[in-house]
């Protein structure tokens, strides 16, 4: 199966129509349904749809049939027919049996959320793991849903929802399917052992990895460019990038790191597509640092934060140390900012403001390396001696008597390893520069 249909150039334009339920338990948080409508609309422009109309139905639960009432599928179809519409997209998650009733009913194609992001995902992905991944979600969203798939995957002419696995494919075999997701986790296998050995190579070293992470059009992606000069394609538009880029950016200590952008989070994330992109989302799991980035201009920022918890907690990521980066401050009022305040440690910068930049950087050496450390260490230990430039960054030497006396800024984890030894000679040092003292006094 080819995962190159998404490349098809679409003969007709989508024109949609994008509808929304809002249950009874959705009613109580009425302005993240409408943040979440409101993120439909960037998501169809992302995938390139001309967006005719929103509806939106409030409903005490959703209809097991239709997803929507009755009354209101027949009000859709009116709307489609009016606009000149072509494709009707849904901001909740459809079953194979309503896309079928609703395909019946309306003579459009159907999408949902989870579809639109997935065929975002199939326009992003440039990579042979991104490729893969995408696939491999698909192929899982599709599976049990090729009864209701009837319209959709008999639209070979291109267009959202219809990118990516090879729709004749899906009607035909559902073995055949099966054993392509087969295949594809096996490729995946492959694609996360290479991934790792490069991990390990990278811990041998002892260059750090910093994760950037952060939901989708945060601005992590300028913020990688900004401190590493990397040549990263950036757009106003979610899911502007897919597959992860790291890029080796300077401390100001001379220090090198590896800073990581991953792909960008969002509300109803697919979880498929959690599942498949769990190789490239690992590189927040392996960080020694993890910057998660918050767009500090939109109103929803508290939300975008939770939703970022919540996958990096399904990743078990969420114990990683973390700074949080409050990004656009240039977009905010002094008001505004005032307000932007996050647990633990946090920084309110401009990714075009190089002061900003410069604190970051500091930020983030003072969090991979630690405070610094004073050590005397008599002078003849030299293997003791040579521990220092180990451990962290020496900042300061000096030579005391028989002993050498170091500032260190220190590495926390390396000098987990060695601290009883370093503490162990720089307590003998000491109690022998008491004793020196108390027999000069008497």
């Amino acid at each position: 199966m080819k995962t190159t249909s998404h490349m098809v150039e679409k003969e007709i334009d989508d024109r949609a129509v994008l509808v929304s339920l809002v249950t009874q338990k959705q009613k109580r948080n009425e302005a993240i349904a409408e943040y979440s409508l409101q993120e439909l609309v960037k998501l169809a422009e992302t995938a390139g749809v001309q967006v005719l109309e929103t509806m939106t139905q409030n409903k005490e639960t959703k209809d097991s049939k239709w997803f929507i009432g009755k009354g209101k599928v027949d009000e859709l179809k009116a709307m489609l027919e009016e606009l000149g519409g072509n494709t009707a997209i849904f901001d909740q998650e459809l079953s194979g049996a309503q896309v079928r009733n609703l395909e019946a009913a309306l003579d459009v194609k159907i999408i949902d959320r989870t579809q639109l992001i997935l065929d975002i995902f199939a326009q992003r992905a440039k990579t042979r793991e991104g490729i893969i991944q995408v696939e491999l979600a698909q192929l899982s969203y599709l599976l049990p849903r090729l009864s209701g798939q009837g319209k959709n995957l008999s639209r070979l002419g291109g267009g959202i929802g219809t990118r990516g696995p090879g729709e004749s494919k899906l009607e035909t075999d559902r073995r055949h399917i099966r054993g392509r997701i087969d295949e594809l986790k096996a490729q995946l296998e492959e694609v996360v052992r290479h991934r790792t050995l490069h991990r390990e190579r990278r811990k041998k070293t002892g260059v750090f990895q910093v994760a950037l992470v952060g939901y989708t059009n945060a601005g992590k992606s300028t913020l990688l460019k900004q401190l590493t000069q990397a040549d990263v394609y950036i757009e106003n538009q979610l899911f502007a990038t897919l597959d992860p880029t790291s890029r080796t950016m300077e401390l100001p200590s001379g220090k090198e790191i590896v800073l990581t952008d991953t792909v960008g989070f969002i509300q109803n994330l697919p979880h498929d597509l959690v599942a498949s992109f769990r190789a490239t989302l690992e590189e927040a799991n392996e960080a020694d640092l993890i910057l998660h980035v918050v767009d500090s201009s939109t109103d929803m920022r508290n939300e975008q934060m939770r939703v970022v918890g919540e996958v990096l907690q399904e990743l078990g990521a969420h114990q990683k140390e973390q700074l949080t980066i409050f990004n656009k401050i240039d977009a905010c009022s002094q008001e505004e900012r005032e307000m932007l305040t996050a647990e633990g440690e946090f920084l309110k910068i401009s990714a075009f403001d190089q002061e900003d930049l410069e604190r970051l950087r500091i930020a983030i050496q003072e969090k991979l390396m630690g405070e610094s450390k004073e050590f005397r260490i008599p002078a003849d230990k030299g293997d003791v001696i040579s521990l220092m430039y180990r451990i962290g960054e020496v900042l300061e030497t000096d030579v005391d008597g028989e002993d050498m006396v170091f500032k260190v800024r220190v590495n926390k984890d390396d000098y987990v390893k060695v601290a009883y030894q370093l503490v162990a000679y720089d307590q003998q040092a000491k109690q022998g520069q008491q004793e020196d003292s108390e027999g000069e006094i008497y």
